[in-house]
């Protein structure tokens, strides 16, 4: 029987609205999955495998960091840019992943010659290219010196290259850099291309260095990185709120905790009485989980996928990271001196006699005699990166939020019962 053009299908009526309701979920989280991709990934180049979702959720992602968190973003066909902004420029934690001041400077002269190069550009052409730039008698005045010629220079100038491949400025074509650095007679190369418009993108700042006039430009560090991301702000109560809120989002989205002691009185103010709707809206755009203390407030990922610093993790380097936050955690009120802290040597003596217990599961350079304290270096490293402690000056203080690594006793799971548990890993921690 033909069905009646002049009522509507109950049934078709209730399947649009079912497929309506499907493509509004999948839009939200493929937008979560966009943000999340910004966040860890704020420079994104053609190679990027979520530059598809970026650009398909430009519009909302736009507004939304726009909204939220007063960053900038910029979408193109082959490239995308978030222009975030750090609210805490006194955090000495940041950065790339051992850089030092020397491979900043690598880093920076290397962008120099690219913005001048060709569409592509071999590895030896580069360092020719830096060398020219490093010579100028700047660098000698601040001892800065560099000549490609020994392996360690040779190293370095390949460790930059390969920081700008991550970041997507080169891509290699063809060639071997780890030949390069072996090589003594100029016989290995690499061939990149270049993406000019990534490599427009790295500078993240509201005003670029060299346009500040030399009688003009801020002398001292902290004068130089204000100047670097300073923005206006409307000078009305309207203006000064909605400053505050956004440097809240940012240390929310940048960093593991946002302790409330460490707020000055007008944002301690603001966030006490709006960090709940705050961090319901980050955590609708993001998928964090919110961890509500009395000393502050915690956005966390529990994939643990949004993090540059997971914990726990696996290596050995996680596993001591782990046992030494769970040594601190049971420990602070009874080893703390009468300034808080907990001194680096009672930290090294538990991690000599824990490589008694846990040491055949380490790499076979942390069993070596004397590796204890290279292995506090790192987990200490590790942990104040995650704001869980505080270095000072012979020792570390502990943060609120390190208790929650507060474990039991560990189980030491043999070979035959992790086979039997089904699982890979030949040891047991229970879960914070």
């Amino acid at each position: 029987m033909p069905t009646n053009p002049g009522r509507a299908d109950p049934g078709r009526s209730k399947d649009s609205r079912s497929i309506g309701a499907h493509q509004l979920v999948a839009r939200q989280e493929e937008f979560r999955l966009g943000v999340r991709a910004l966040l860890m990934s704020p420079l994104m180049g053609p190679q990027h495998e979520d530059l598809p979702i970026v650009r398909r959720q430009a519009d909302a992602l736009r507004d939304w960091f726009a909204r939220e968190t007063g960053w900038i973003l910029h979408v193109e066909r082959d490239g995308a840019r978030l222009y975030k902004r750090p609210s805490d420029l006194t955090d000495t934690t940041r950065g790339l992943p051992g850089y030092d001041r020397r491979r900043y400077v690598l880093f920076c002269l290397a962008c120099a010659v690219l913005e001048r190069a060709d569409a592509q550009i071999t590895l030896q052409v580069l360092g020719e290219r830096l060398l020219l730039l490093a010579a100028e008698p700047a660098f000698a005045s601040q001892g800065f010196r560099f000549t490609l010629s020994e392996q360690h220079e040779r190293r370095e100038l390949v460790q930059v290259c390969r920081t700008l491949l991550d970041l997507g400025v080169l891509h290699r074509i063809a060639g071997d850099d780890d030949a390069y650095i072996r090589s003594a007679n100029d016989q290995a190369d690499a061939l990149y291309d270049v993406q000019r418009r990534t490599l427009a993108g790295i500078l993240a700042a509201v005003r670029g260095p060299s346009t500040w006039p030399a009688p003009e430009a801020p002398a001292t560090l902290s004068e130089r990185l204000r100047a670097l991301v300073d923005q206006h702000t409307t000078d009305s109560e309207e203006g000064r709120r909605t400053a505050l809120r956004f440097a809240l989002a940012r240390r929310l989205l940048d960093d593991p905790v946002l302790y409330t002691a460490t707020l000055d009185p007008d944002t301690r103010s603001y966030f006490i009485n709006q960090r709940g709707a705050l961090a319901a809206r980050l955590s609708e755009a993001t998928g964090l989980s919110i961890e509500q203390r009395a000393e502050g407030l915690a956005l966390v990922d529990e994939t643990g996928a949004l993090t540059d610093v997971a914990m726990p993790a696996e290596g050995t380097d996680a596993h001591v990271t782990l046992l030494v936050a769970g040594f601190l955690a049971r420990c602070r009120e009874t080893l703390a001196d009468d300034t808080g802290q907990i001194r680096d040597y009672d930290i090294v003596d538990f991690l000599r006699n824990a490589k008694e217990r846990y040491g055949r599961y380490w790499r076979k350079s942390a069993r070596e005699p004397g590796a204890e304290r290279e292995l506090v270096a790192i987990a200490v490293d590790r942990l104040e990166k995650l704001q869980l402690i505080a270095k000072e000056s012979d020792g570390v203080r502990t943060l609120p939020a390190l208790a929650r690594f507060k474990l039991g006793e560990v189980t030491v799971l043999e070979p035959a019962a992790t086979r039997a548990l089904g699982t890979s890993d030949t040891f047991g921690l229970p879960s914070p």
